[in-house]
């Protein structure tokens, strides 16, 4: 079977995949976006078969989590918006919406979205080798190669979050 065109750009969903509570994730107002249906469709689909969505498939954000989801990218104060918090989908969550939304686009999109995930995993995999073998390198070797191992340890760091793009959103 050959390879079938991307639905979305890749970069764009993974800018949409975090780290919250020590777990990959995407909020619904994101995956909604992606779907592209409303967010409150999304979570009234997810409310009606919410049976499927155990505490490690989705989860809502806290008030502290908002505030801090907030900060971070630089979102509105909460005059406007969501009336509601959040809700955080893990890998295997993301993957459940799919057979809830049932649409050929929820689909077409999830598979795109589990290809991210697999990706990232791929991506924190590799650099956990590379500080391990850099780690027993370090220990082969005298102290002349410090700066050298510090730099590489520098280049290997995650860099800096920046926050979203404030303005109009690619579709």
């Amino acid at each position: 079977m050959g390879e079938t065109r991307s639905v979305l750009p890749a970069k764009r969903i993974e800018r949409a995949i975090f780290v919250l509570r020590d777990e990959r994730v995407m909020l619904d107002e994101d995956i909604a976006a992606l779907y592209g249906v409303e967010t409150k469709a999304l979570v009234r689909a997810m409310k009606r078969n919410l049976g499927r969505f155990p505490s490690d498939f989705m989860f809502q954000l806290t008030p502290e989590e908002v505030d801090a989801l907030r900060y971070q990218f630089g979102t509105s104060n909460g005059r406007g918006g969501r009336r509601y918090r959040p809700y955080a989908f893990t890998e295997q969550g993301v993957a459940m919406l799919s057979s809830v939304l049932r649409s050929q686009r929820a689909v077409r999109v999830n598979i795109e979205i589990m290809r991210a995930f697999v990706r990232l995993r791929h991506v924190m995999t590799t650099q956990v080798d590379l500080l391990q073998r850099l780690n027993e390198l370090e220990q082969r070797y005298d102290s002349q190669f410090k700066i050298v191992f510090d730099a590489l340890r520098s280049l290997m760091a995650a860099p800096e979050a920046r926050g979203r793009r404030i303005g109009f959103r690619e579709t």
